[in-house]
């Protein structure tokens, strides 16, 4: 092994932002659409470093002890790799997904699976999680705590077992049961039997190993119970939409923690006592955006408020005050916890924001320090960011509401061109932060707008109930009042308007030229919906048909009849502008055809549309190549259609 110290590895990925010389010229378009030059990071209990980072212009997982040396360094290749997290000192989880298909068998063509690689340093050697058991498949169905059990390092995974015979081996199903693994020789052992079919299930592992909790959930109905150990029934009741979860352990261990939707559609936190008792309600007047847990036992240290101000709040006191001083060290930035050990000595922090690409910081909380230790764009001044603020606005029916907007570095604030971006989902929401396909559209010279619609997961439970119901409707005209109130303050210029984005944001793209009229010039819909019928259909499809999953779609969708009405597909012939279609054809969430669909209807109506293919990409944009492809052709299409200039 090459033994490097820590600083010296810095051209390579480890500088800062704030340490580059300011650009003549914006950044290469490359330098927004490429992959981040650091994707993830963790650090073991001992304080090894585990990094996915670029060196050379390669992917490659990276392990550091706390002294600098490498510890090794291996290519990610093609995988695309997820996370990176630490079992234990000596042994390395990578978690990756990929594209397969599993045969004229099953339900779909294609499925994203998940694996899990355990890579172990003494000595090393990496293998797929149970690969050396034909009995049960190579792919891992959730993760459920990492135990010290008998002394070994132990996880527990959702695997789906196989049935193995002369001719072959195949899926019994595809309902995961519970494992315990031992990480060092790969040995797995059923421990919860997966559930009866139309059920699914979660669990909760104590520090002991013992699967302490067990939620099973009816798909037909909804109807839900919560045991422990001994099957005693410790909650029930019903939740037709299936939004209820496991949450964690309690703080001392004795309770556990769930989360349900209620009949008014609020979520709310429960916490009842393993032995049994009354559930009682827990955080009940806080808006809780993440948990945090001790992963060692899986019982809850503290929580992450969701407010305009996000507030991270621990149960120690002492912990408490020492993490308030993370945060304050790093005002005006978008700053994450990711990792630490387990005495909190040494934590891995995220920062991104106004003049900050992405930053990545080890804390040293004894000696009170931070040092940088990863870049994500390093091309990327600090200068190069265009500014990032939040805009109040209400909405045509006076519901209040926010957006996100990016402006152009160094131009004056008036009569700019713009893109509306609205986000995917719609169950999510756009802040304050760094985003790499917003900010190189500002680099180009536009004011970007991502409006936090209703739908978006912000602002409460009700204001995303409110947009159950709106697709075509409410949530389009949500965009476009927030657009007015940026052509009201004099920043953006009405005529100069386009509108882009992917998933249900390439929905909104889609609907806003062909349901919509005369607000934009031109539209970009990534991974798009078309046809919101044919969406539900393909949904229901997958789920083999399942009662929740035509409950839940029919929740934020509305009355079946209804979804020609709101489909751009059957409006192509209104369409107002030039629409450009992109699609990866692996992607498993919102299907290929859905734009082959929109772009027949287009030909056949004789209007202007281009259509990229990305081959080998999924819905996430996961490979750097096929990213910058879809970047390039989309500044290249509202270039020609909405010059900044």
């Amino acid at each position: 092994m090459r033994k490097t110290i820590l600083p010296a590895l810095a051209p390579a990925f480890l500088l800062t932002a704030t340490s580059w010389p300011a650009l003549a010229a914006p950044p290469p378009l490359d330098a927004y659409g490429d992959l981040p030059s650091v994707e993830d990071m963790a650090i073991s209990p001992g304080g090894k470093i585990a990094t996915l980072a670029k060196i050379g212009g390669e992917a490659r997982v990276v392990a550091i002890d706390p002294e600098g040396n490498i510890l090794f360094s291996a290519p990610a290749g093609k995988s695309k790799i997820r996370w990176l997290d630490w079992a234990d000192d000596k042994t390395l989880l990578v978690t990756n997904t990929a594209t397969v298909s599993l045969g004229p068998t099953f339900t779909l063509d294609k499925y994203e699976m998940t694996g899990t690689i355990v890579i172990s340093l003494d000595p090393y050697h990496s293998e797929m999680l149970f690969s050396r058991t034909a009995s049960i498949a190579n792919t891992t169905r959730g993760r459920y705590g990492i135990r010290k059990v008998d002394g070994k390092t132990t996880g527990y995974f959702g695997g789906i077992a196989m049935d193995v015979s002369g001719n072959g081996v195949y899926f019994r199903h595809g309902r995961a049961g519970l494992y315990a693994v031992d990480l060092s020789k790969d040995r797995a052992r059923l421990v919860a039997k997966p559930p009866s079919e139309g059920h699914y299930t979660d669990w909760l592992v104590d520090p002991d190993g013992t699967v302490a909790a067990t939620l099973d959930v009816s798909e037909d109905k909804g109807a839900w119970h919560i045991s422990n150990a001994r099957h005693d029934t410790l909650a029930q009741g019903l939740a037709p939409t299936g939004d209820i979860s496991l949450l964690s352990f309690g703080k001392d261990g004795s309770t556990i923690i769930y989360a349900i939707e209620d009949e008014d559609g609020n979520k709310r936190w429960f916490e009842v006592p393993l032995v049994g008792g009354t559930p009682q309600e827990f955080l009940a007047d806080t808006a809780v955006e993440r948990i945090y847990t001790d992963r060692t036992s899986g019982r809850i240290i503290g929580y992450r408020e969701r407010s305009d101000t996000p507030k991270t709040v621990m149960f120690d006191p002492v912990l408490d005050k020492l993490i308030a001083k993370i945060f304050a060290a790093f005002p005006g930035r978008d700053t994450r916890l990711v990792d630490w050990t387990p005495d909190f000595t040494k934590v891995l922090v995220r920062t991104n924001g106004n003049k900050d690409s992405g930053t990545w910081f080890i804390v040293d909380l004894p000696h009170r320090r931070a040092d940088p230790i990863g870049n994500e764009r390093p091309l990327i001044n600090a200068s190069d960011v265009g500014p990032i603020s939040k805009v109040d606005y209400a909405a045509s029916d006076g519901l209040e509401m926010d957006g996100i907007l990016t402006l152009p570095p160094g131009r004056e604030a008036r009569n700019l061109p713009v893109i509306v971006f609205p986000h995917g989902g719609p169950a999510s929401h756009d802040e304050v932060a760094f985003n790499w396909w917003a900010q190189a559209f500002a680099s180009r010279g536009y004011a970007v707008f991502q409006p936090n619609f209703r739908g978006s997961t912000n602002r409460g439970d009700a204001f995303q109930h409110a947009g159950d119901g709106e697709w075509g409707h409410r949530m389009l005209s949500d965009m476009t009042d927030g657009l007015a109130e940026l052509v009201k303050r004099g920043i953006v210029d009405p005529k100069r308007a386009c509108i882009m984005g992917a998933s249900y944001g390439g929905y909104a793209a889609l609907a806003g030229v062909t349901l919509q009229q005369g607000f934009y010039r031109c539209s970009v819909a990534v991974a798009g919906v078309a046809d919101v019928d044919m969406m539900y259909d393909a949904d229901v499809y997958a789920s083999n048909g399942s009662r929740m999953t035509k409950r839940v779609l029919r929740q934020f969708l509305g009355d079946p009849k209804g979804y020609d009405s709101i489909s751009p597909r059957k409006f192509a012939s209104r369409a107002d502008a030039p629409i450009l279609l992109i699609h990866g054809k692996d992607d498993t969430v919102v299907y290929y055809k859905q734009s082959l669909a929109m772009a027949d209807a287009l030909k056949d109506a004789h209007k202007p549309y281009d259509f990229v293919t990305l081959k080998e990409e999924d819905h996430w944009l996961s490979r750097a190549d096929t990213r910058k492809q879809m970047l390039q052709a989309a500044m290249a299409f509202v270039q020609k259609y909405n010059p900044a200039d």
